[in-house]
């Protein structure tokens, strides 16, 4: 297995050279879902190319995981919630190390280690199973509860899709959380306003995600979630306040680098075609981390 080299944690201001890099990255990223998603014949671009930036900036170097060090009782905890959005998933974490590049084009088939939602049970480096939503705030609440029971310095990290604050165990969990005082817990909303069917805010009502979750004792801040400096100052600054949980909304777009694809919400199941596959790797202008089928 590839691993990676070890990354110091990164505390970068929005233009530095190493966003540009990483926004460099996210392209890339995006490049592979599309062709993952032709190769696999499976759906959910706009869904994973809306979390692409903020994946990577976790994994530029923020989370404290290590390939290596997989069960480290003082890791960080990363869980993904929005499981429909693997592709964007398995790609970074092979761009990190925690995988083979070469594995990423069997996903979705039949056999593979990759699945189109992740499985706690084929990669030794996730932490949960996700796909059914609504379960990744309760699990990591109680990861916390743990950790702080028994000393862990970890942090946990929660990336839930703005759709999935439609399930009442998110603001459950939300409020066991604010109890506990859990300030080492960070919830990252992808905020792209889509759902399978429809508008996030159509159907949740006109309530801000910050609201909410201060509504529910948390501390919250939205911020341009295709800006990398500004996810990473974020994280960086949490959390907000001493003894208090952190969100994070990130305001997205759907199928975001690819045009045709960008705030579509036909294409939360399409499949690319050959044409669409040409397009999008012409549009995003880097290379995918896998061989793309021409």
């Amino acid at each position: 297995m590839t691993m990676a080299r070890r990354v110091e944690p990164v505390h970068t201001a929005p233009g530095d050279r190493h966003v540009v890099d990483l926004e460099r990255q996210a392209r890339s990223i995006r490049a592979t879902c599309v062709v993952m998603a032709f190769l696999g014949r499976e759906g959910h671009l706009t869904s994973a190319l809306s979390c692409v930036d903020i994946l990577v900036a976790l994994y530029s170097g923020w989370l404290r995981v290590s390939p290596d060090r997989l069960r480290d009782m003082h890791r960080d905890r990363f869980l993904f919630s929005k499981g429909h959005a693997a592709s964007a998933f398995y790609a970074v974490l092979a761009e990190a190390g925690f995988l083979p590049r070469e594995e990423l084009a069997t996903y979705g088939r039949s056999g593979s280690r990759l699945p189109s939602h992740p499985c706690r049970e084929m990669l030794a480096c996730l932490e949960i199973s996700s796909g059914s939503l609504g379960h990744g705030l309760g699990m990591g609440t109680g990861m916390m509860y743990g950790m702080n029971l028994s000393g862990s310095r970890g942090r946990v990290v929660v990336l839930m899709s703005d759709g999935e604050c439609n399930e009442g165990s998110v603001w459950e969990s939300a409020a066991f959380a604010a109890a506990q005082k859990q300030d080492h817990l960070i919830a990252i909303v992808d905020n792209n306003n889509m759902q399978a069917v429809g508008r996030t805010d159509q159907l949740m009502g006109g309530a801000s995600f910050e609201d909410k979750f201060r509504a529910f004792g948390w501390e919250a801040r939205t911020v341009d979630g295709r800006d990398i400096g500004q996810i990473l100052a974020a994280l960086d600054e949490a959390p907000f306040k001493p003894g208090r949980p952190s969100a994070i909304i990130a305001k997205t777009v759907g199928g975001a680098g690819v045009s045709f694809m960008e705030d579509n919400i036909v294409w939360h199941y399409r499949v690319p075609s050959k044409e669409d596959l040409i397009s999008a790797l012409d549009e995003l202008g880097e290379p995918p981390i896998i061989g793309a089928p021409l």
